[in-house]
Order: structure tokens, then sequence, then C-alpha cells
């Protein structure tokens, strides 16, 4: 979205501060308390500022918390265009969607999936501490061990008669 434009780089930090400041000390509704704004992205022709918020929710109540904060923003929507208008100066002020934010969840998922690939891996170097061959410990023949003279003479003698 933000591309390589400086410019929509620039006034989605200020976004992202207006927003998350607004959020926190202005808009005083108790369904955006636990809100964190973590990114905006804002397309290069300044017309349109996706905001990524997540939520500290109470365990097994996050679904109904995310759908009521989703409402409270959708709600405050226009107060915090005008706000973004007033403090970046632009002719034409961006509008706002806001949209969560899956990775901070995805992120914890992905950390326990490591760290449950860490335990087995641990598992699997204890087994292998006290493990032992089945048969040799290298059942491959080097060049530098004498062959059993006593084998080749019984095949060439049995080949003879």
């Amino acid at each position: 979205m933000a591309g390589t434009n400086p410019r929509a780089a620039r006034i989605a930090a200020l976004i992202q501060r207006v927003v998350a400041s607004s959020i926190e000390h202005e808009l005083h509704d108790k369904r955006l308390s636990s809100i964190t704004v973590t990114e905006v992205r804002v397309t290069n022709d300044l017309q349109i500022a996706k905001i990524y918020w997540t939520q500290l929710g109470h365990e097994g109540h996050e679904d109904g918390e995310r759908k009521r904060a989703q409402q409270a923003l959708d709600q405050a929507k226009g107060h915090l265009r005008t706000l973004v208008g007033h403090k970046a100066g632009l002719r034409l002020t961006p509008q706002l969607q806001f949209v969560f934010d899956e990775v901070p969840g995805e992120a914890h998922e992905i950390e326990d999936i490591l760290a449950m690939a860490k335990k087995r891996d641990e598992d699997l170097a204890r087994a292998r501490a006290t493990a032992h061959y089945a048969g040799d410990a290298d059942p491959y023949k080097h060049d530098d061990e004498p062959e059993d003279e006593d084998l080749n003479d019984e095949e060439y003698s049995s080949d003879e008669e």
C-alpha cells in the first residue's frame, strides 16, 4: 500500500500517532479501552488509509469484544478523520478503514509451535545420547583393513573342483 512513496509513509506515521492518541485521550468509549494501533498503510495517491489494530481481550470473550470495538471504531471514524485532517493539514483527508490485525495472534501460535519443536529436538538429542548401533558402528570396509584370506582361499578351492 504505502509502496515507495516517502510522503505516504510520513502521512501514515502521522495518522498512526493521531489516531492512537485520540483513541486513548479523546474518545471515552469503554469498547476502545484495550485497542492498540499496530500499523497504518496509506495508498500512494493518499486517498485511503488502512488502520490495523489489535486488542487485548479476556479469555473466551475475544470475538465479542472485537466486534464491539470494530463498531466503536466505525462510529468514531468521522471524528477521527476530522482530527487527522486538522493535524495533517492536507487538502484531502484520506478515508479511514479499520482492519483487525491478525498478526499478533498468529505470532503467538508460531511461538507455541516453535517451542514444541524445540522440546522435540531436546527429546531426540537425549535419545541420541544413549542410543547404540544395532550392528557395527561402521559397517563399511576400508582400504587400510586387511581382508580375510581364509575366505578367499575357500572360494577359489571350491571353484577349481
